[in-house]
């Protein structure tokens, strides 16, 4: 099987795997958790979900201002990190299963993300977004496929419209 890493943390990944694998097979215990998206109130203000957060805040606050921003069409996991750390514990908690995808399998687009956050600051986010012609995206989606972890009980607690309500205050 031949395994294309396409960055550093790609081969990082791919490398975990394997070796997780292998102090399995010789009766060590041992899991992997494959992590998507997850997004806190502590995320870096150049993470794209708090630059979009603070932005929205900022431009309530002055009365003025823009934001330059690239493919809003891009659909992507928006699932809260404390969810995710839940579903780590989940499957460290248990014997059956060895390795699992670890995210909500439910997509939102940044143009969602952008609707939500300006509208909790009462703007219409189109006003004060200004998108960045010729931006060559990565993805087109991005989104789970968390079959083994729900077969393990868990889901996420935290939907969409509350991650966005918890960034744009902080709690």
């Amino acid at each position: 099987m031949e395994v294309e890493a396409s960055s550093l943390y790609a081969v990082a990944r791919i490398q975990s795997a394997y070796a997780a694998r292998y102090y399995r097979s010789r009766g060590l215990r041992t899991f992997v958790g494959y992590l998507f998206h997850h997004e806190s109130p502590l995320r870096k203000p150049s993470h794209m979900s708090m630059r979009i957060a603070l932005a929205a805040q900022r431009i309530a606050r002055e009365g003025h201002g823009r934001l330059e921003i690239g493919d809003t069409s891009v659909v992507k996991e928006w699932t809260f990190a404390g969810d995710v750390a839940q579903a780590m514990l989940r499957l460290l908690r248990q014997d059956d299963v060895s390795e699992a995808v670890i995210g909500s399998g439910e997509g939102h687009s940044i143009e969602e993300w952008l609707e939500r956050c300006f509208s909790l600051a009462g703007l219409a986010w189109r006003d004060h977004v200004d998108l960045v012609p010729g931006f060559a995206v990565e993805y087109a989606s991005l989104v789970s496929r968390p079959g083994r972890l729900r077969s393990l009980g868990w889901s996420p607690t935290v939907s969409f419209a509350e991650l966005a309500e918890m960034l744009m205050h902080g709690t």
